[in-house]
């Protein structure tokens, strides 16, 4: 399988790439490939141009930033998988992006891209929703900061506008002792998830919950977040009974079925995965 003929544009900036937007027609932006390439050679899309990424250096770091890690769109997956700031104080995304592909397609992959693609069971998708992390955008009118709850536009399709690029992505930090948890269920590791599931809770000396977030990804055409098992769990005796109801509760989301199971498969695994990644959270909570 080859690609349609298109022809190839290397910047080196974000203004060099904000320009080439701004006056080619039927552009895509090349981050880490993963994505595009299949879909290229499978002819799922033919653009006419092909403006690459990867020589804009400014877009590539992990920083801290107060109480947030910033994370540039073209750092490569592989670069948060072993980025130490990452395992310690956002230890819910390293967890995730273990389970994001193989070592082969960490190593190129970008965190931007994968946000960019929108796939429903992607990883690092449910976790911009968990953390409710914030996308910056640039264009020709400026930069732009999207909240990542409306970031999806739709199935695989972003807010973004025509002629701008994700520059950076902002991870909100929790208080370190948290829990935190990423679990999904897949045909084989590395294959996307069918259901997945990321549980953050923050409790007090006695065992209560006093902040709680739960992300289902993989049911809906964009990861779903389970308010109302939140709110159960807010101000609630963490428990075992507690952890079950709330699991039970995701039965009542709205879920799609496709070629590989039907609806009613993934609502069981939503709220046993949920059950689950709520237990193993728990369980590592910091007892201070």
């Amino acid at each position: 399988m080859k690609p349609p003929r298109f022809d190839y544009h290397d910047p080196q900036t974000v203004p060099e790439v904000i320009a080439l937007l701004g006056k080619l027609e039927n552009a895509r932006l090349l981050a880490g490939g993963q994505s595009l390439m299949p879909m290229l050679n499978m002819r799922l899309v033919a653009p006419d141009h092909i403006v690459d990424l990867n020589g804009v250096a400014e877009l590539a770091y992990i920083r801290e930033q107060g109480d947030a890690l910033l994370i540039g769109a073209m750092t490569r997956q592989r670069d948060v998988e072993f980025d130490e700031r990452i395992r310690t104080r956002s230890p819910l995304m390293h967890e995730a992006v273990l389970q994001v592909g193989h070592r082969q397609t960490r190593n190129r992959g970008t965190i931007g891209g994968s946000l960019c693609h929108l796939d429903p069971s992607a990883e690092l998708v449910a976790v911009a929703a968990a953390l409710d992390a914030v996308v910056t955008v640039q264009g020709a009118s400026g930069a732009r900061d999207i909240p990542f709850a409306q970031f999806p536009a739709g199935l695989m399709t972003s807010a973004l506008r025509e002629g701008e690029l994700v520059t950076s992505i902002r991870f909100p930090l929790w208080r370190k002792g948290h829990g935190h948890a990423f679990i999904e269920f897949s045909r084989r590791h590395g294959d996307f998830a069918i259901v997945s599931a990321a549980a953050l809770l923050e409790e007090d000396g006695a065992g209560k919950i006093t902040r709680a977030s739960l992300t289902l990804g993989g049911i809906a055409p964009a990861p779903v977040r389970a308010r109302d098992a939140e709110k159960m769990l807010a101000g609630a005796r963490a428990s075992a009974e507690l952890f079950r109801e709330a699991g039970e509760g995701c039965r009542k989301l709205e879920v799609m079925e496709d070629v590989h199971v039907s609806a009613a498969y993934r609502r069981q695994l939503a709220a046993v995965l949920a059950r689950r990644a709520l237990e193993k959270a728990h369980e590592r909570v910091a007892r201070n």
